[in-house]
């Protein structure tokens, strides 16, 4: 018992990393509320985000006390040590994101059960070659538009900015796609789920 305590104790400064990727992917992983990160080749954990707001990591509880400062920013407690966290950029369609923890900066990619499945059947590609339309992952405002009409993007090239919790997200092409039709206009209020792009 002693031991697998201190195992978990040893991943503390690690697991701060993975914080603020909880509330801002999940819309990625309800209804099964899954998570596996990774930031490194054999840096991986399971998260699981449990209806009463707990964590789990690994199976085993993880407790910490969280303090948003605004802006994408977190004061972090855990057992007696601070640490700060900062939310950098998101990127929504790939699961993806980089944290700035204690001025060191990290990347994370995220997978939810879907994702391993396709993984584990060999078809990884399978869920971003049929999308036909790019929604808003949250409510927000559209400050920025990067494409047009009839322009063909590639995987991963920013779309549009959008505006939500204090934070600029980029909304990235999920695959690469020719751009039909974009459904809003710059400064638009958009709600959770609204159409913004569709593809051809």
């Amino acid at each position: 018992m002693l031991g697998g305590n201190k195992e978990r104790m040893a991943k503390v400064p690690k697991l701060f990393q993975i914080w603020p990727i909880f509330k801002p992917l999940s819309v990625f992983y309800r209804p099964s509320p899954m998570l596996q990160v990774r930031t490194g080749p054999n840096q991986v954990w399971d998260i699981e985000y449990q209806t009463n707001g707990s964590i789990t990591v690994d199976n085993a509880p993880f407790n910490w006390d969280v303090v948003p400062l605004g802006a994408g920013r977190y004061h972090i407690l855990y057992e007696g040590r601070s640490y700060s966290a900062e939310l950098i950029t998101i990127d929504y369609a790939a699961k993806a994101l980089q944290l700035k923890l204690n001025n060191r900066i990290v990347d994370l990619q995220a997978k939810d059960r879907f994702d391993l499945l396709l993984d584990k059947l060999g078809m990884s590609n399978a869920a971003t070659s049929k999308v036909h339309e790019l929604k808003a992952p949250m409510p927000g405002l559209i400050v920025d538009i990067r494409v047009e009409t009839g322009q063909t993007v590639q995987k991963g090239d920013p779309l549009l900015v959008l505006e939500a919790m204090k934070m600029e997200n980029i909304l990235k092409a999920p695959s690469d796609v020719t751009i039909g039709a974009i459904k809003i206009n710059l400064r638009d209020n958009v709600q959770k789920g609204q159409v913004l792009v569709q593809f051809t």
